[in-house]
């Protein structure tokens, strides 16, 4: 494979299974061990993942510095070589996430820097059909700071699913009404008490990643635009976060990175939520997900 050549289609999962087993070998992938507890709130069964003693003791250790050093730090320039897995195009190269909670997390990131607060582009949206083609799961980006990116460096993420949990299978799929799907238009579901709009995809999943990636910004585009936001601006004057799966595409509106020290990135609005400490969920279940969501989030006018 030459520098900046693209993986071949069906070889990419192999390479994910086979990385992530050498880098947990060598120490490099540092997985963050938790135990996962329902939370439900208006009937949508929200799965909180409850950080480990042992992380959290491992964290707490950490040294001031470390953490600092880690912060200002673009762990994407030059990334680190055991958790590359491949090149999805000339310019997006997919990373295992080295501090991971889910199993394969992936990471496909800007090979030049660009920042995380800037429009997403067709170029991203092929890598994203790349990853998303070959490994059904949840596709993710958190457009900046606000909207709980950790990282300045531009990244979109995927989680895969199990096989027996795919995207109609996801906590918030609960809260889509019957009918909605076959509705290729921006919607709001009801119940949710937050602005953000959603839309069905009609997307045929074959290896045209040009096809795909077209077809996927302009429903980025056209939710954006339903949701308020100007595209007309140099970059997002509103923080977002942006949900794809082989099913559907939603954008919600932030304003805020937590609430009571509860950070909440993209995967909150798939309904999973993650906390550090027993107290903190005790603080959740008295916050209740979906206002918790509201709260980083901006509350529905719709509704």
């Amino acid at each position: 494979m030459t520098e900046h050549s693209a993986v071949a289609p069906d070889a990419l999962w192999p390479l994910v299974q086979r990385t992530t087993h050498e880098a947990l070998a060598s120490g490099a992938l540092q997985s963050i061990t938790t135990h996962t507890r329902i939370l439900e709130d208006a009937g949508i069964p929200f799965r909180v993942r409850l950080v480990d003693s042992l992380a959290r003791k491992a964290k707490a250790q950490e040294k001031p510095r470390d953490r600092a050093q880690k912060q200002i730090e673009n762990p994407f320039l030059p990334y680190e070589e055991a958790l590359f897995v491949a090149n999805l195009s000339s310019t997006h190269a997919c990373l295992l996430n080295k501090f991971n909670v889910v199993d394969h997390h992936l990471l496909m990131i800007t090979r030049d820097y660009v920042s995380q607060q800037t429009w997403l582009t067709l170029e991203d949206f092929v890598a994203l059909a790349r990853c998303l083609h070959e490994i059904e799961g949840l596709g993710f980006y958190n457009s900046g700071p606000a909207a709980g990116a950790s990282q300045h460096h531009k990244h979109l993420q995927l989680i895969p699913l199990p096989q027996d949990e795919r995207a109609r299978n996801l906590p918030i799929t609960t809260a889509i009404p019957e009918g909605f799907a076959a509705i290729a238009a921006p919607q709001s579901l009801p119940t949710l008490p937050f602005q953000h709009r959603w839309q069905s995809l009609t997307t045929v999943w074959l290896p045209d990643y040009d096809r795909i990636g077209t077809e996927l910004l302009q429903t980025y585009r056209g939710l954006l635009t339903d949701l308020g936001i100007n595209l007309a601006e140099p970059a997002p004057t509103q923080p977002y976060n942006l949900l794809v799966t082989r099913d559907w595409m939603m954008v919600v509106g932030r304003s805020q990175p937590s609430y009571e020290n509860i950070g909440v990135n993209s995967l909150g609005y798939a309904g999973c939520l993650l906390v550090k400490t027993p107290a903190e969920f005790e603080q959740l279940t008295q916050i209740g997900p979906l206002n918790l969501l509201t709260e980083v989030g901006l509350p529905s006018t719709e509704n």
